[in-house]
């Protein structure tokens, strides 16, 4: 694997981890999946969304914070 394959790699990883966060940080601080659910006659689901929101939320930070930290090791090895 070369080093353009590789850096394509951790952009792609760094894009979903920022992309992933945004939207699971946006339906945890805001109604937006409690309007939605309301609005399609799901909100006897709404007790639910914390176990598996936050979990998610970390997940994508998670993933964020790796791709970051892999991003800074292959600029430190060039």
């Amino acid at each position: 694997m070369s080093g353009v394959e590789g850096s394509d790699t951790q952009s792609g990883l760094l894009k979903f981890g920022l992309i992933g966060t945004v939207i699971v940080a946006l339906c945890c601080f805001t109604p937006v999946l409690v309007i939605l659910f309301g609005a399609v006659g799901l909100s006897a689901l709404l007790g639910w969304l914390d176990y598996v929101l936050l979990p998610a939320l970390a997940i994508f930070i998670g993933i964020t914070i790796y791709a970051l930290w892999k991003c800074r090791d292959s600029e430190r090895s060039s």
